[in-house]
């Protein structure tokens, strides 16, 4: 049976049982800042689990992408590795929200595995929680039983805290599960060793396929548990895992999911997968499942990057090119060409990616050039690095800083010396990777305390495209400490503060009450909240909520310029050009959006232009409050790819523009008053960055440029054409410089002759040329290197300049082969100017913060010297 099949048979079962099947949603994870990707199917419904948002279907099903690469479920260093570990995955759920529960929910499992699938009974094994004392929980006696009525009791096993008892993280929903799994192995290996003692012991055949989590209770801070007003059901298949078990292979990725990347990749490095532990089926394995995660996450809106979930999916991508490199012989980009091969396979149930296909190429290929940049400059430390050891062993922590700087993994450093006959420690390696991790943690660590109920509110109802201000009500708030401060959450029945979204942050403002006021430094939603961040605790239950009424006004502006400069840059670069990321604030706005090129300066101009003719169009303000996503769509507004949208959205409309959108925005563009373009940039691979300023921001920018021009003009002889006069005051200063770098060279040409006929001759036959001045480091380096040509010559010269030390030594090429070291003398010396350095045997350097040391040093070489 095909994936496609088995996928469209699950829906289609839980869809004839009466759930409501859902698109799946986006990878990257909004509003929650406990989770930077989707890594179960529950995620999305967490709101409901929570008590902060009703469900608006009792049951749910759905097949949802996940990525497990960090956090508490992270399997990336096991990827590849094993023959069923993924990133990315699909997971089959059925979700019931107060409805059925354990009863209905092992029925219709054991039905849809038995009858839909035909999965042999006789090869299945079930897992029950068996209680904890710790939190005082009985057995799950009601599963056991319920499993009774389709097992035999041979099959029912149970499990323990780890395997049984299902917890969304430290605090909140949580209850026992119970697991499903099935046997793969053959009848021989069934009658050497029961399968019942294989559960749960990380056998490749043994496996997991299905966990039905029964949400029963409610974590606090505090370790308890308190029951939950409403029960839940939540469960989770591997379609990858059941693929394998219907096509009747032992690995995921012999099932077709995988089976034509790995014939592409195959064709592309010449090479056979057999399956087995090697390297090279690593390999395989690994750039299989990796372009699964990458491609998803970059259609969804993520882009690699240097930091949090942009550094995830960038090491993801940098992992399956090493083990290319290392062990498929790839030197050139190649992982970009996957693609299409797996938006033949997957475009079809996930449009996302094959509406994406073009971006998400480009976009890969642009990284992997990149990286293969950075495996050359990593190379090339590494030479360095054994240039300058005297042993053949590579500190741990010079293998740290290549991961660290360089972006250099470890057993790609640990091969490459390998193959030098060189070794390195991972032990140092991982001991200050722990050391970075405990530094980051503890920089990130705070405390949330549980929330303290002040009403029963179950719907929080926002108000602020309306107004700025309303009487409110309390409906919990918490404490939470962090390393510098103790803050607070407020949660308001009712709110005129926009929570950040949408590219556009959080107002500020004040809450005042009968005896206090409190300040709201910021607001942000967190799942369906809307959180007020402050200082100071509630002490009333009532306030009147006010927003500051300058910085949203502001915020707007910046808001409703960036849909105008959306429909400019889409209208004059192409339909291309879509929105990758925006910040809009009181102080000025920033687009991020798709495009390969620099945009021209001439384009900047006529874009700026263009955004400035529709403000002064005064284009009113077309709010569709309450329209189905359909409906929007049919008006021609833009949806973005990453995000999630509901059964009714909002869309903006001014003109032509018209874009699905939460933010705030103003009544009429003439209120934006003017923008003016500040920069125009590259963040990533195929993304540039726009920022603009607009209403006040734009006046202050110009009159800050203005002020700028005024002071230049006062300096210069003529105020008539500052331009030219500028270019003249260049053109001159051009002309003294290589007029004053001629000089210098002359310079340097008489005093190396002056050098060359000093040279001191020791008693041993080797001669000495020491110096001491005021030389800039290029012009040192280029004596000595000159200088050293000379036979049975050492060059030591050492230069001051502003209180700065360099120490540069030569060694010609007779006495290198006699043992002389440019980079053992630096060794030596180094210490007494305060300083450090290193090079190569016949040229070395040094540089340090003691000229006082400069005379010993010399000394010293030529102490040394007389010794040989």
């Amino acid at each position: 049976m095909k994936t496609v099949e088995i996928r469209n048979r699950f829906l289609e079962y839980f869809s004839s049982q009466d759930h409501d099947v859902q698109a799946s949603a986006p990878l990257v994870n909004k509003n929650d800042p406990t989770l930077m990707f989707i890594n179960a199917g529950m995620n999305q419904f967490k709101d409901i689990f929570l008590g902060n948002e009703q469900a608006k279907f009792p049951r749910v099903a759905n097949s949802q992408k996940c990525l497990r690469v960090s956090g508490k479920h992270n399997d990336l260093e096991e990827v590849g590795v094993d023959t069923y570990h993924h990133t990315l995955f699909e997971m089959l759920g059925n979700w019931s929200f107060g409805d059925y529960f354990k009863e209905k929910a092992i029925e219709m499992a054991w039905r849809f595995i038995t009858e839909e699938l035909k999965i042999d009974k006789n090869n299945l094994y079930v897992t029950y929680f068996e209680g904890d004392d710790q939190d005082a929980l009985a057995p799950d006696d009601e599963t056991k039983e319920i499993w009774s009525r389709y097992l035999a009791s041979d099959r029912i096993l149970t499990g323990n805290k780890k395997d049984n008892f299902w917890e969304m993280g430290d605090v909140g929903p949580c209850g026992p599960c119970t697991e499903i799994h099935v046997d793969l192995r053959s009848q021989s290996e069934k009658d050497q060793k029961p399968g019942a003692e294989l559960v749960n012991q990380d056998h490749p055949q043994v496996i997991e396929i299905w966990n039905l989590v029964f949400i029963a209770f409610n974590r606090f801070t505090d370790g308890k548990l308190k029951p939950l007003p409403n029960k839940h059901v939540d469960t989770g298949m591997g379609l990858e895992r059941l693929a394998m078990v219907m096509q009747g292979k032992t690995s995921t990725y012999d099932t077709d999911i995988f089976a034509q990347l790995i014939a592409h990749l195959s064709g592309l490095c010449g090479k056979k997968y057999t399956g087995g532990d090697s390297k090279q089926d690593v390999a395989f394995r690994v750039i299989s499942d990796h372009i699964r995660a990458v491609a998803f996450a970059i259609a969804d809106g993520q882009l690699p990057s240097n930091t949090g979930a942009g550094y995830v999916i960038r090491r993801i991508l940098r992992r399956a090119v090493r083990y290319a490199y290392s062990f498929l012989d790839f030197s050139e980009p190649f992982f970009y060409s996957l693609v299409p091969i797996l938006v033949k396979e997957m475009g079809a149930y996930f449009p996302e990616i094959s509406n994406q296909q073009e971006f998400v190429v480009k976009v890969i290929r642009e990284e992997e050039l990149a990286f293969f940049r950075t495996l050359s400059s990593g190379l090339q430390k590494i030479n360095q690095y054994i240039g300058q050891a005297e042993s053949g062993v590579l500190s741990g922590e010079k293998a740290f800083e290549l991961y660290d700087t360089y972006g250099f993994p470890f057993d790609l450093t640990a091969l490459i010396l390998s193959e030098r006959g060189w070794s390195t420690s991972e032990k140092e390696f991982e001991a200050c990777m722990a050391q970075q991790k405990a530094r980051s943690k503890k920089a990130a660590e705070q405390e949330t305390g549980d929330w303290v109920e002040v009403r029963s509110d179950q719907e929080i109802e926002f108000v602020g495209y309306d107004n700025l201000e309303c009487q409110s009500n309390v409906v919990k708030h918490r404490e939470v400490k962090t390393k510098k401060d103790t803050l607070y959450h407020i949660v308001l029945d009712k709110t005129p503060f926009y929570p950040e979204g949408g590219g556009q942050v959080g107002d500020a403002g004040i809450l005042l009450g009968e005896t206090e006021s409190i300040p709201v430094i910021s607001t942000k939603r967190e799942n369906n909240l809307i959180i007020h961040i402050t200082k100071k605790a509630p002490s009333e239950k009532s306030y009147m909520a006010k927003v500051d009424r300058e910085k949203r006004l502001s915020t707007q502006r910046n808001h409703s310029a960036t849909h105008l400069l959306h429909l400019v840059l889409r209208d004059l670069l192409g339909n291309h050009v879509e929105q990758r990321g925006s910040l809009v604030n009181a102080d000025y706005l920033r687009f991020d959006f798709s495009h390969f090129e620099k945009v021209s300066e001439e384009q900047l101009q006529e874009v700026e232009q263009r955004v400035n003719n529709l403000i002064f169009s005064s284009i009113p303000l077309a709010e569709h409050r309450a329209i189905t996503k359909e409906q929007a769509e049919a008006m021609g507004a833009m949806a973005l790819f990453g995000e999630k949208y509901g059964d009714v959205v909002r869309a903006i409309k001014f003109g032509d523009s018209v874009e699905l959108c939460g933010g705030t925005h103003v009544n009429n563009t003439s209120e934006i008053g003017f923008v003016k373009l500040i920069s125009e940039s590259s963040v990533a691979a195929g993304v540039r960055r726009i920022e603009m300023v607009s209403g006040r921001g734009a006046i202050q920018y110009t009159n800050t440029k203005l002020n700028t021009l005024s002071e230049i003009e006062s300096k210069l002889k003529s105020v008539k054409d500052p331009v030219k006069d500028v270019e003249k005051l260049l053109d001159s200063k051009s002309k003294l410089e290589k007029k004053l770098e001629g000089l210098e060279k002359a310079q340097l040409q008489t005093l190396k002759s002056e050098l060359k006929a000093n040279a001191k001759e020791l008693g041993n036959g080797i001669y000495l040329i020491a110096y001491k001045g005021d030389i800039d480091g290029n012009g040192l380096k280029n004596l000595a290197f000159e200088l050293k040509d000379i036979d049975n010559t050492v060059v030591a010269l050492a230069a001051e300049n502003e209180g700065k030390v360099l120490l540069q030594i030569g060694v010609n090429k007779s006495l290198t082969e006699k043992g002389v070291s440019a980079k053992a003398l630096i060794k030596e010396t180094a210490s007494l100017i305060k300083g450090g350095g290193g090079g190569q045997d016949f040229l070395a350097s040094a540089g340090g913060k003691n000229p006082a040391g400069i005379t010993e040093a010399l000394n010293k070489i030529e102490g040394i010297l007389e010794r040989i």
